[in-house]
């Protein structure tokens, strides 16, 4: 009985120590507004509903000239304070990729990030995408899948410069107006990405991440994006 006893108490405390999932939920937000769950740096994001679900919805119709969000100023002095002038700069540097910055989460650095996404429409591009490692300087890193390029692929985003570092070594041509999800797992350095629940990226990276994180898209992209999931690193 004492073993029994034991035994229960460590698969108690195991269960104890699990990290749990946070969901950001935007179910009680208006339609037609930005969310204040997410705060849109860059491009028009705004709450839509699909299907009696609410989704964040971005549509690059809206801003191909790459303007930066409206109120970015006090959006960045919210983000990061007196640093974020710093951080105004590099933005205006990347208008044409939209992205917004989940509110709560200052610095993840291990754990899962997961949403799903559904694209809609876009001439240029159809683009939806995992912001992480955002920095008060603006420089950030991002996974996401293009329609046009039939793709999986990791970028960084580095004092103005847009950069190319890995691509999934295979192609996959997901159907428009369906949804998909997209999930990154990070582990020290090891950073691994999977669409559809399959494996389609792993990169070790050159150093381990701390920062802000949310989504992403590019130029004209119309995209919805739902089951935002955060599961942090177990302590």
């Amino acid at each position: 009985r004492t073993t029994f006893a034991c035994s229960a108490l460590l698969v108690s405390a195991a269960s104890l120590a699990q990290p749990k999932p946070v969901n950001v939920d935007i179910s009680g937000e208006r339609v037609g507004q930005e969310s204040q769950t997410f705060l849109s740096a860059v491009g028009n994001w705004v709450v839509a509903e699909d299907g009696g679900r609410k989704v964040l919805l971005v549509d690059g119709r809206e801003w191909k000239r790459g303007q930066p969000s409206v109120g970015l100023a006090e959006k960045a002095r919210a983000l990061y304070g007196a640093r974020h002038e710093e951080f105004l700069d590099r933005v205006k540097a990347f208008a044409y990729f939209p992205i917004t910055v989940a509110k709560g989460f200052d610095d993840f650095r291990e754990g899962e990030i997961a949403m799903r996404f559904k694209l809609l429409d876009g001439q240029l591009d159809q683009c939806a995408g995992i912001l992480f490692d955002l920095k008060p300087s603006g420089d950030y890193l991002t996974v996401r899948y293009n329609k046009k390029d039939v793709n999986v692929v990791l970028w960084t985003f580095n004092e103005g410069k847009r950069k190319f570092v890995k691509k999934g070594p295979e192609d996959v041509a997901l159907p428009m107006k369906e949804w998909h999800a997209l999930k990154i797992v990070v582990k020290g350095t090891s950073l691994t990405a999977y669409l559809d629940e399959k494996l389609y990226l792993e990169y070790t990276l050159p150093q381990p991440v701390s920062g802000k994180i949310g989504l992403w898209s590019k130029t004209d992209s119309v995209a919805e994006f739902d089951g935002f999931m955060v599961t942090p690193k177990a302590p």
